[in-house]
Protein backbone atom coordinates (compact mmCIF):
# COMPACT_ATOMS: atom_id res chain seq x y z
CA UNK A 1 0.00 0.00 0.00
CA UNK A 2 0.90 3.70 -0.01
CA UNK A 3 3.58 4.90 2.19
CA UNK A 4 2.44 8.44 4.13
CA UNK A 5 5.72 9.87 4.09
CA UNK A 6 4.51 13.16 2.61
CA UNK A 7 8.23 14.63 1.97
CA UNK A 8 9.61 11.91 0.55
CA UNK A 9 6.60 11.72 -1.51
CA UNK A 10 7.48 15.32 -3.78
CA UNK A 11 10.73 14.06 -3.96
CA UNK A 12 10.14 10.88 -5.35
CA UNK A 13 11.77 10.35 -9.37
CA UNK A 14 8.74 8.77 -11.13
CA UNK A 15 8.91 7.22 -13.98
CA UNK A 16 6.14 7.43 -15.25
CA UNK A 17 4.99 9.13 -18.61
CA UNK A 18 3.54 11.67 -16.58
CA UNK A 19 5.99 12.41 -13.49
CA UNK A 20 4.06 15.42 -11.83
CA UNK A 21 1.12 18.44 -12.38
CA UNK A 22 2.02 21.57 -11.27
CA UNK A 23 -0.28 25.08 -12.01
CA UNK A 24 1.31 27.58 -14.13
CA UNK A 25 0.39 31.22 -13.66
CA UNK A 26 -0.53 31.94 -10.19
CA UNK A 27 -1.66 35.85 -11.27
CA UNK A 28 -5.10 34.70 -11.94
CA UNK A 29 -8.19 35.36 -10.25
CA UNK A 30 -8.55 32.83 -7.09
CA UNK A 31 -12.63 33.94 -6.91
CA UNK A 32 -13.58 32.11 -9.63
CA UNK A 33 -14.19 28.87 -10.57
CA UNK A 34 -12.35 26.62 -11.04
CA UNK A 35 -9.78 28.47 -8.81
CA UNK A 36 -12.01 28.34 -5.95
CA UNK A 37 -11.99 24.48 -5.79
CA UNK A 38 -10.33 23.00 -2.69
CA UNK A 39 -8.05 20.73 -4.69
CA UNK A 40 -6.62 24.02 -6.89
CA UNK A 41 -5.73 25.61 -3.23
CA UNK A 42 -4.19 22.10 -2.25
CA UNK A 43 -2.22 22.43 -5.53
CA UNK A 44 -0.99 25.94 -5.19
CA UNK A 45 0.15 24.93 -1.50
CA UNK A 46 1.81 21.76 -2.26
CA UNK A 47 3.80 23.25 -5.69
CA UNK A 48 3.44 20.11 -7.13
CA UNK A 49 1.48 17.10 -7.18
CA UNK A 50 3.74 14.20 -7.50
CA UNK A 51 2.74 10.97 -9.84
CA UNK A 52 3.40 7.25 -8.86
CA UNK A 53 4.61 5.71 -12.41
CA UNK A 54 2.26 3.06 -11.97
CA UNK A 55 -1.40 4.19 -9.93
CA UNK A 56 -2.00 7.18 -8.48
CA UNK A 57 -5.57 8.26 -6.81
CA UNK A 58 -7.24 10.84 -6.27
CA UNK A 59 -9.81 10.35 -2.48
CA UNK A 60 -11.93 12.71 -1.76
CA UNK A 61 -15.78 13.92 -0.82
CA UNK A 62 -17.82 15.51 -3.10
CA UNK A 63 -16.97 18.57 -3.95
CA UNK A 64 -13.11 18.76 -3.70
CA UNK A 65 -12.54 18.85 -7.21
CA UNK A 66 -11.02 15.73 -7.67
CA UNK A 67 -12.88 14.93 -11.06
CA UNK A 68 -12.41 18.34 -11.96
CA UNK A 69 -8.53 17.65 -11.78
CA UNK A 70 -8.83 14.96 -13.47
CA UNK A 71 -10.58 16.56 -16.38
CA UNK A 72 -7.84 19.01 -16.46
CA UNK A 73 -5.18 16.82 -16.50
CA UNK A 74 -6.78 14.28 -19.47
CA UNK A 75 -7.51 17.81 -21.74
CA UNK A 76 -3.61 19.14 -20.58
CA UNK A 77 -2.68 15.76 -21.89
CA UNK A 78 -4.32 15.97 -25.50
CA UNK A 79 -7.64 13.67 -24.19
CA UNK A 80 -11.02 14.49 -25.65
CA UNK A 81 -12.87 16.10 -22.72
CA UNK A 82 -15.76 14.30 -22.85
CA UNK A 83 -13.41 11.08 -22.86
CA UNK A 84 -11.44 8.49 -25.47
CA UNK A 85 -8.15 8.78 -26.54
CA UNK A 86 -6.32 11.52 -27.97
CA UNK A 87 -7.57 11.04 -31.40
CA UNK A 88 -11.05 11.95 -30.27
CA UNK A 89 -12.17 15.59 -31.07
CA UNK A 90 -16.02 15.17 -31.04
CA UNK A 91 -18.00 17.39 -28.75
CA UNK A 92 -21.74 17.23 -27.51
CA UNK A 93 -22.00 19.86 -24.85
CA UNK A 94 -18.48 21.80 -24.01
CA UNK A 95 -19.09 21.49 -20.11
CA UNK A 96 -14.57 21.49 -19.25
CA UNK A 97 -13.29 24.06 -17.12
CA UNK A 98 -10.65 25.86 -17.78
CA UNK A 99 -8.23 24.31 -15.47
CA UNK A 100 -6.08 22.19 -17.79
CA UNK A 101 -5.26 25.47 -19.84
CA UNK A 102 -2.91 26.48 -16.35
CA UNK A 103 -1.77 23.09 -16.26
CA UNK A 104 2.15 22.05 -16.19
CA UNK A 105 2.44 17.96 -16.89
CA UNK A 106 6.02 17.43 -16.33
CA UNK A 107 6.76 14.32 -18.34
CA UNK A 108 8.83 11.30 -18.16
CA UNK A 109 11.84 10.40 -20.58
CA UNK A 110 9.06 7.34 -21.90
CA UNK A 111 6.08 8.28 -24.31
CA UNK A 112 3.08 6.07 -23.88
CA UNK A 113 1.81 3.83 -27.11
CA UNK A 114 -1.55 4.14 -25.60
CA UNK A 115 -3.92 6.05 -23.65
CA UNK A 116 -7.84 6.65 -22.96
CA UNK A 117 -10.10 9.28 -20.49
CA UNK A 118 -12.34 7.53 -19.44
CA UNK A 119 -15.13 9.95 -18.26
CA UNK A 120 -18.30 7.84 -16.38
CA UNK A 121 -20.84 10.57 -16.87
CA UNK A 122 -20.07 11.02 -20.60
CA UNK A 123 -19.17 7.46 -21.82
CA UNK A 124 -22.57 7.13 -23.44
CA UNK A 125 -21.16 9.84 -26.01
CA UNK A 126 -18.16 8.28 -26.13
CA UNK A 127 -19.67 4.85 -27.33
CA UNK A 128 -22.10 7.16 -29.65
CA UNK A 129 -18.81 8.38 -31.26
CA UNK A 130 -17.03 4.66 -31.09
CA UNK A 131 -19.97 3.93 -33.81
CA UNK A 132 -19.76 6.89 -35.74
CA UNK A 133 -16.13 5.67 -36.15
CA UNK A 134 -16.86 2.33 -37.18
CA UNK A 135 -14.07 1.11 -35.10
CA UNK A 136 -15.93 -0.95 -32.53
CA UNK A 137 -13.59 -4.11 -33.19
CA UNK A 138 -11.21 -2.43 -30.74
CA UNK A 139 -14.03 -2.51 -28.04
CA UNK A 140 -14.94 -5.83 -27.92
CA UNK A 141 -16.14 -6.43 -31.67
CA UNK A 142 -20.03 -4.77 -31.23
CA UNK A 143 -21.24 -1.74 -30.37
CA UNK A 144 -20.45 -0.77 -26.68
CA UNK A 145 -24.28 0.23 -26.70
CA UNK A 146 -25.67 -3.02 -27.08
CA UNK A 147 -24.03 -4.10 -23.56
CA UNK A 148 -24.74 -3.24 -20.02
CA UNK A 149 -22.95 -0.17 -18.84
CA UNK A 150 -20.35 -2.38 -16.32
CA UNK A 151 -19.94 -4.66 -19.22
CA UNK A 152 -19.20 -1.73 -21.72
CA UNK A 153 -16.58 -0.35 -18.97
CA UNK A 154 -15.11 -3.81 -18.76
CA UNK A 155 -15.16 -4.50 -22.35
CA UNK A 156 -13.26 -1.03 -22.55
CA UNK A 157 -10.30 -1.89 -20.29
CA UNK A 158 -10.19 -5.48 -21.43
CA UNK A 159 -9.33 -5.06 -25.30
CA UNK A 160 -8.91 -1.50 -25.31
CA UNK A 161 -6.48 -0.32 -22.45
CA UNK A 162 -2.93 -1.84 -23.92
CA UNK A 163 0.47 -1.98 -22.01
CA UNK A 164 2.58 1.03 -22.05
CA UNK A 165 -0.42 3.04 -22.19
CA UNK A 166 -1.36 6.41 -20.02
CA UNK A 167 -5.08 5.84 -18.50
CA UNK A 168 -6.98 8.58 -16.76
CA UNK A 169 -10.32 7.28 -15.09
CA UNK A 170 -12.90 9.19 -13.36
CA UNK A 171 -14.87 7.53 -10.83
CA UNK A 172 -14.83 4.13 -13.04
CA UNK A 173 -16.60 2.44 -10.28
CA UNK A 174 -19.83 4.27 -10.95
CA UNK A 175 -21.05 1.58 -13.21
CA UNK A 176 -19.58 -1.69 -11.92
CA UNK A 177 -20.82 -4.17 -9.16
CA UNK A 178 -18.47 -5.54 -6.76
CA UNK A 179 -17.45 -7.89 -8.69
CA UNK A 180 -16.62 -5.45 -11.79
CA UNK A 181 -14.72 -3.34 -9.21
CA UNK A 182 -12.31 -6.71 -8.80
CA UNK A 183 -12.48 -6.92 -12.47
CA UNK A 184 -11.44 -3.71 -12.99
CA UNK A 185 -8.36 -4.12 -10.29
CA UNK A 186 -7.21 -7.13 -11.43
CA UNK A 187 -7.04 -5.60 -15.09
CA UNK A 188 -5.13 -2.60 -13.61
CA UNK A 189 -2.76 -4.67 -11.94
CA UNK A 190 -1.87 -6.61 -14.90
CA UNK A 191 -1.54 -3.12 -17.20
CA UNK A 192 1.05 -1.65 -14.38
CA UNK A 193 3.28 -4.70 -14.41
CA UNK A 194 3.53 -4.20 -18.59
CA UNK A 195 4.28 -0.83 -18.14
CA UNK A 196 1.03 1.31 -17.97
CA UNK A 197 0.28 4.51 -15.69
CA UNK A 198 -3.15 5.30 -14.78
CA UNK A 199 -4.29 8.04 -12.67
CA UNK A 200 -7.94 7.29 -11.45
CA UNK A 201 -10.37 9.40 -9.35
CA UNK A 202 -12.27 7.27 -7.33
CA UNK A 203 -14.76 6.58 -4.29
CA UNK A 204 -14.22 2.79 -4.18
CA UNK A 205 -12.59 1.48 -1.36
CA UNK A 206 -11.62 -1.61 -4.07
CA UNK A 207 -9.93 0.18 -6.61
CA UNK A 208 -8.07 1.89 -3.18
CA UNK A 209 -6.28 -1.71 -2.49
CA UNK A 210 -4.70 -1.41 -6.08
CA UNK A 211 -1.28 -2.36 -4.36
CA UNK A 212 1.74 -0.02 -4.16
CA UNK A 213 -1.06 2.64 -5.24
CA UNK A 214 -0.09 6.21 -3.85
CA UNK A 215 -3.01 7.56 -3.10
CA UNK A 216 -3.64 11.44 -2.86
CA UNK A 217 -6.09 11.87 -0.40
CA UNK A 218 -8.46 15.96 -0.97
CA UNK A 219 -9.05 17.23 2.26
CA UNK A 220 -12.63 20.04 2.54
CA UNK A 221 -9.98 22.89 2.95
CA UNK A 222 -7.61 21.79 -0.15
CA UNK A 223 -5.00 19.42 2.28
CA UNK A 224 -3.39 16.97 -0.38
CA UNK A 225 -2.16 13.85 1.92
CA UNK A 226 -0.33 11.19 0.57
CA UNK A 227 -2.16 8.37 2.83
CA UNK A 228 -2.04 4.64 3.61
CA UNK A 229 -5.17 2.36 2.03
CA UNK A 230 -6.57 2.04 6.36
CA UNK A 231 -6.42 6.07 6.09
CA UNK A 232 -8.22 6.40 3.05
CA UNK A 233 -11.48 8.18 3.85
CA UNK A 234 -13.28 5.47 1.59
CA UNK A 235 -12.23 2.62 3.45
CA UNK A 236 -12.75 3.75 6.59
CA UNK A 237 -16.27 5.20 6.03
CA UNK A 238 -17.30 2.01 4.74
CA UNK A 239 -15.07 -0.34 7.42
CA UNK A 240 -16.91 1.79 9.75
CA UNK A 241 -20.96 1.67 8.65
CA UNK A 242 -20.17 -2.39 7.97
CA UNK A 243 -19.32 -3.19 11.41
CA UNK A 244 -22.35 -1.35 12.98
CA UNK A 245 -24.93 0.25 10.15
CA UNK A 246 -27.82 0.23 12.56
CA UNK A 247 -25.39 2.85 14.21
CA UNK A 248 -25.32 5.03 11.32
CA UNK A 249 -29.16 4.54 10.49
CA UNK A 250 -30.12 5.55 13.73
CA UNK A 251 -28.03 8.96 13.38
CA UNK A 252 -29.40 8.88 9.95
CA UNK A 253 -33.24 8.60 10.46
CA UNK A 254 -34.13 10.21 13.46
CA UNK A 255 -37.68 8.26 13.04
CA UNK A 256 -35.56 5.09 13.87
CA UNK A 257 -35.46 1.81 11.86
Amino acid sequence: MASGDEASDLGRDSGGFLRWVELTDDGRDRSAYPFTLPVVAGLRAAGRLTLDPAVTFLAGDNGTGKSTLIEAIAVAAGFNPEGGSTNFRFSTRATESSLGEHLRLVRGTRKPRSGFFLRAESFYNVATEIDRLGVADGYGGASLHERSHGESFLDLATHRFKPHGLYLLDEPEAALSVHGCLALLTRIHDLTQAGAQFIIATHSPILLAAPHARILQIEPDGTIRHVDYDEAQPVLLTRSFLVNPQRYLRHLFQDGV
